[in-house]
């Protein structure tokens, strides 16, 4: 399943083409006919890809067809990716306008030799790629029109997924069985739910563990999630996580990490934190049918407490056999009436329904096919809400995607027809999205940052941000249910992936990236996203580093206990001249190598806890292309090099720095968002002129010795999102105690979070007319002044249509 990728390259290459960059280098190097011919030929690639996507399912020569095409176009992005890099080199060292620049750089100061080698590599490209195209003939491929934008609720109108149709017999049974087990202290209760893939067993699950007389009976409620991939040391750290967090009422911040703990250590911790409390335990989503492994685990929760009970969800009967102590509780798919209320709920908003019966006619047709699966009712309501035309709702219900052989494991045939029919942009968007496990916790700005990285995020002609439109993307994602769960915690959003829809993803991405885990350790020679979620020793991961070629994409999603030092980086810098996105989280060396810039197509590089690094090469900050950077809890981290201002393309940095003042990034003229966290020293944010002029979100944590913000704060025109937490010396948000009007008329949402010292807001609050969320958390002594009507700040803040304070909403 390539078209996807192949869709979204053809498409950036285009776009490159026609910038001003690229059209400078066509007349300065004599190569304008050449992209012209380029942009042609991709011009009409592109226009047959959406008509080739629907026929590769049942044409094998087509997808390889499809997998060659898609191979000589990541050829073409690069050489002009190299192009461009050429021209902000020449940026950076000039002082002109950009027109002169560039126009400087690719006449008389530029080699010749270089020119010529960038032409001849151009041309070859071209050539190449227009013999593929050419072989697209045989194929009787149409020329189709792109899908139109999605038409997407709003984020605070998702249908809640706690508003569970149809399972309230199921939930009463589940109940009944958990009541009538035995509440011997020698031995703990195991319920199994079973069931196929989408019938709802983890929403069912949560009914149980919400249920009040659960909520009452148990001292300790747990839920983990364990996959396929069952690591025992995990599912012993996310026991003791759970409890910190929903017993201990724990924050995120004191939880466990993975590589801070051996096994037995991490055991010893299991049996503390278990105290002799009896407790209610979901291991969601268990595949492991290895006795003793469960033997082992089972062991560890026997901590001496009556009536213990554990709730197992799983789509396999030889798992319920091996953990159950009961008979396994089997569930079965909706009734056709409920199946038609899921669908019905999430195709149209409340009661809007009534006013189109022939659609809901047609509706109940579609929802007989889904053969009861709650999760097939969904996502095709949400992929009709909002269409009133009779025939979008019969293509919905005649395609031919329905009379495909199903077997069991398949995909289901409802969720293929939803990826069909999302627009080019999404698809590519959520298939990338396999690299991350299943039940992995996204966020919006991280995610933006790594489709944006990807070149998967298309610029709006509109000049919208990169990051509205990505957070467009996911919300648009959210509506249709490719992604699910969504928690506001005010300044970002969380979200998850059903486990049916990353295999989903995976099957489409098959051929572009790979998730390394236990179950599956190797890896194809064709991907080019590789993603780590297995603890393989150094020694692996350099074997299979050593086995790829084409790599784009190297991310750890999880901080493992095996480190990565130099010999992996080296290898990295060495064998992948291409990747844009380099994940080193929790490696283990000094510095990078001065080698690091010839990475000259590095979009996202992330150092974050790395406990040795105290200093970079300047070499780094010859990474024009860089869009991302982070250094979040590189404790022992010294300063940033001289030159740092030259990554003129970085959009977000993430920063844990020894030094007082953050120096060196005033001329970060693409920085939008900037995150400070455990600068312990830290009592000056911006010294001198330095000014962020195109900062939209500016979030400081953890900063101890700060006590101000500095004047420069003045100078953030564009500020949207300002977050400060546990900075327990600071006393005033005026720069050395001015009274400013700062230039902060963006700003849309202010979050003040553990600032015992903060003794009031200042007169300025009442200038912000664009702000419309203030949370405050915390404060002890904001808490007394912002109180509504009598508070001495009241007035300050009185025109904000939502604040919160201790988590409670101002009425």
């Amino acid at each position: 399943m390539t078209e996807s990728f192949l869709f979204s390259i053809a498409d950036n290459v285009v776009g490159k083409i026609g910038s001003v960059t690229l059209q400078e280098i066509g007349l300065a190097w004599g190569v304008k006919t050449e992209l012209q011919k380029l942009e042609a030929t991709l011009t009409a690639i592109k226009s047959v890809l959406l008509d080739a996507e629907e026929k590769q399912w049942k044409d094998r020569q087509l997808r390889d067809w499809l997998g060659k095409l898609k191979h000589v176009c990541y050829d073409v992005e690069d050489v002009l990716d190299e192009s461009e890099y050429q021209a902000l080199q020449r940026q950076v060292v000039s002082h002109g306008s950009l027109k002169t620049k560039v126009l400087g750089f690719f006449s008389s100061s530029n080699p010749l030799p270089f020119s010529f080698k960038m032409g001849h590599r151009i041309k070859e490209v071209r050539e190449r790629l227009d013999g593929i195209a050419a072989d697209r003939a045989q194929f009787n491929l149409q020329t189709c029109m792109e899908r139109a934008p999605l038409v997407y609720r709003e984020t605070t109108h998702f249908v809640l997924a706690s508003d569970v149709i149809g399972r309230d017999k199921d939930k009463e049974k589940v109940l009944e069985l958990l009541m009538n087990s035995s509440d011997d202290a020698e031995s703990i209760s195991v319920i199994p739910i079973v069931g196929l893939g989408g019938l709802g067993k983890t929403t069912l699950a949560k009914l149980v563990y919400n249920d009040p007389w659960v909520v009452g009976h148990f001292k300790k409620r747990i839920w983990v999630y364990v996959s396929n991939d069952f690591d025992m040391k995990r599912v012993i750290i996310d026991i003791i996580n759970s409890i910190k967090t929903t017993v201990e009422g724990g924050s995120g911040t004191g939880l466990l990490k993975y590589n801070e703990l051996n096994l037995e250590q991490s055991q010893t911790v299991l049996r503390t934190t278990l105290g002799n409390e009896n407790f209610f335990l979901v291991l969601d989503d268990m595949w492991n049918e290895d006795r003793q492994k469960w033997i082992e685990l089972k062991t560890l929760l026997m901590n001496g407490a009556k009536g213990n009970k554990i709730v197992v969800t799983t789509r396999g009967h030889p798992v319920a056999s091996i953990m159950g102590t009961v008979q396994a509780y089997i569930l079965e798919g909706l009734p056709h009436v409920d199946c038609l209320s899921v669908f019905l709920k999430w195709a149209f908003n409340e009661g809007q329904e009534k006013q189109h019966p022939n659609l809901v006619k047609i509706g109940d047709g579609i929802v007989k096919k889904c053969n009861g699966v709650p999760l097939a009712a969904r996502t095709l309501g949400s992929l009709l809400f909002s269409k009133f035309e009779p025939r979008d709702w019969l293509d919905v219900r005649d395609n031919d995607i329905w009379k495909l052989e199903q077997k069991e494991g398949d995909i289901l045939p409802a969720l293929r027809l939803s990826y069909e029919q999302l627009p080019s942009y999404l698809k590519c968007c959520f298939a990338y999205c396999s690299i991350f496990p299943k039940d992995y916790v996204l966020d919006n700005e991280s995610l933006v940052c790594i489709w944006s990285a990807k070149g998967l995020i298309e610029p709006s002609k509109k000049k919208q941000e990169l990051d509205d439109i990505g957070n467009r993307y996911i919300k648009e994602m959210l509506s249709r249910s490719f992604f699910q769960d969504f928690e506001d915690h005010h300044y970002y959003f969380t979200f998850k992936m059903h486990d049916l829809m990353h295999d989903l993803a995976s099957f489409i991405s098959q051929t572009e990236c790979t998730l390394i885990d236990c179950v599956s350790p190797t890896v194809s020679r064709m991907v080019r996203h590789v993603s780590f979620s297995y603890d393989l020793d150094e020694k692996e991961i350099l074997r299979v580093v050593g086995e790829l070629n084409d790599i784009r994409t190297i991310y750890f999603p999880f901080v493992l206990e095996t480190s990565r030092g130099e010999p992996f980086l080296k290898a990295c810098i060495s064998r992948f001249k291409c990747i844009k996105m380099l994940d080193l989280t929790g490696s283990n060396f000094d510095t990078l190598p001065n080698s690091i810039n010839n990475l000259k197509h590095l979009r996202f590089l992330n150092l974050s806890l790395n406990k040795r690094i105290k200093k970079l090469p300047n070499s780094v900050c010859k990474l024009f292309h860089l869009q991302t950077f982070s250094l979040q809890g590189c404790e022992g981290f010294e300063n940033l090099p001289k030159d740092f201002g030259n990554l003129i393309n970085l959009r977000q940095l993430v920063i844990t720095m020894k030094q007082r003042a953050l120096t060196g990034i005033g001329r970060l003229e693409s920085l939008r968002i900037l995150r400070i966290f455990g600068c312990e020293n830290l009592e000056f944010l911006l010294q001198g002129t330095q000014s962020l002029t195109a900062l939209r979100s500016l979030q400081i944590g953890s900063c101890r010795s700060l006590e101000t913000l500095a004047p420069s704060m003045k100078q953030l025109p564009l500020l949207e999102h300002l977050v400060i937490i546990d900075c327990e010396r600071l006393n005033s948000l005026d720069g050395n105690g001015e009274d400013h009007v700062p230039r902060l008329g963006n700003l849309r949402f202010l979050f003040l979070g553990n600032l015992p010292k903060l003794e009031a807001l200042p007169e300025w609050m009442r200038n912000l007319t664009s702000l419309d969320r203030l949370v405050i958390e915390e404060c002890p002594q904001l808490t007394e002044r912002c109180k509504k009507t009598t508070g001495e700040d009241w007035h300050k803040i009185s025109h904000v249509s939502e604040i919160y304070i201790d988590g409670v909403k101002t009425p």
